[in-house]
């Protein structure tokens, strides 16, 4: 049987910077042989660590991207979808962020579970999604 493939939001990443993060993300991370990441969490850590200063945890990002990770790109398949189920969790009320959309939206696109703590954010999107601060 095939491993199920994961997206990782960017809160799973930011919490292996952390200076004790959770055993249970650390763990299951430790169990996936490869993950992919949107370019839209590149963009949201890069921001963060640039922001703040902090060189020594931009080479673990640095070694973590080169080390298992395929960076998915946005293309207009995806910013089509993002846009339309943007818009329509909008119209019923729930207003979601364009970086969350884009994220789903990816994850859609490439038939991956995306691996966030936030699994309310992504509901509605059609996109499976797994929670690895919750442990198994």
């Amino acid at each position: 049987m095939m491993q199920q493939q994961f997206i990782c939001d960017t809160n799973v990443v930011s919490e292996l910077m952390r200076p004790t993060p959770q055993p249970q993300v650390e763990g299951w991370l430790n169990t996936q042989t490869h993950i992919y990441f949107s370019a839209i969490s590149v963009e949201e850590i890069r921001f963060g660590l640039i922001r703040k200063n902090l060189q020594k945890k931009s080479i673990w990002f640095e070694r973590f991207l080169s080390a298992k990770v395929t960076i998915l790109e946005v293309n207009g398949t995806i910013a089509d979808r993002s846009g339309t189920i943007g818009a329509k969790l909008s119209l019923k009320g729930h207003t979601r962020s364009q970086a969350d959309m884009l994220i789903a939206a990816t994850a859609w696109a490439h038939n991956l579970k995306l691996a966030t703590r936030n699994t309310k954010d992504f509901e509605g999107t059609g996109v499976l999604t797994f929670n690895p601060f919750e442990g198994s």
